[in-house]
């Protein structure tokens, strides 16, 4: 195996979820040269389009662990989890303010989360909604193999900004 394609697949075993450009990034290779090595390399990394990007696991991944570490590699829904498990059940509303997002975006997200059963909604008595995490101690453990890029980060900031500018 060539150096490049050690260097992806051990990229790709350490960052389970990684997408196209965070490899290009993280590795300083051209993009041609990385799409050309992800071809020969079909036997240690499977890709799968998860959430409107290319996603690239280690083949030991499963479907579930798959679709899980793609929507945790968004910053605002990592950061919605971290929120649920440092306080615990919450409002929608209490998450949104100690995010700082609109409750549009943080319905955006939960609708991925809730869909994936990471996050669940609960109702009271009088239908007011609780978000609860299905599996605290998986999800933590999830979250120990994801760091957003930068990327990711500037385009979840950048809607945050957005949030902050257009009244809800």
């Amino acid at each position: 195996m060539s150096e490049t394609r050690r260097r992806i697949a051990e990229h790709v075993d350490a960052n389970p979820g990684v997408h196209f450009s965070e490899l290009v990034r993280a590795l300083d290779l051209a993009p041609g040269q990385v799409q050309y090595h992800l071809r020969k390399l079909d036997d240690r990394v499977v890709s799968a389009e998860l959430f409107g990007r290319t996603h690239y696991y280690p083949p030991d991944c499963d479907e579930r662990d798959r679709r899980v570490l793609a929507i945790l590699h968004r910053e605002t829904a990592r950061d919605v989890v971290v929120s649920l498990l440092q306080r615990g059940p919450s409002a929608p509303d209490t998450v949104a303010d100690d995010l700082g997002i609109a409750r549009s975006t943080l319905e955006w997200h939960l609708d991925r989360l809730v869909s994936e059963d990471i996050v669940r909604k609960s109702r009271d008595q009088r239908g007011r909604v609780t978000l609860v995490l299905a599996a605290p101690d998986r999800t933590a453990a999830y979250l120990e193999t994801v760091d957003p890029s930068l990327p990711e980060r500037l385009v979840d900031r950048f809607d945050r900004l957005l949030d902050d500018l257009l009244p809800e």
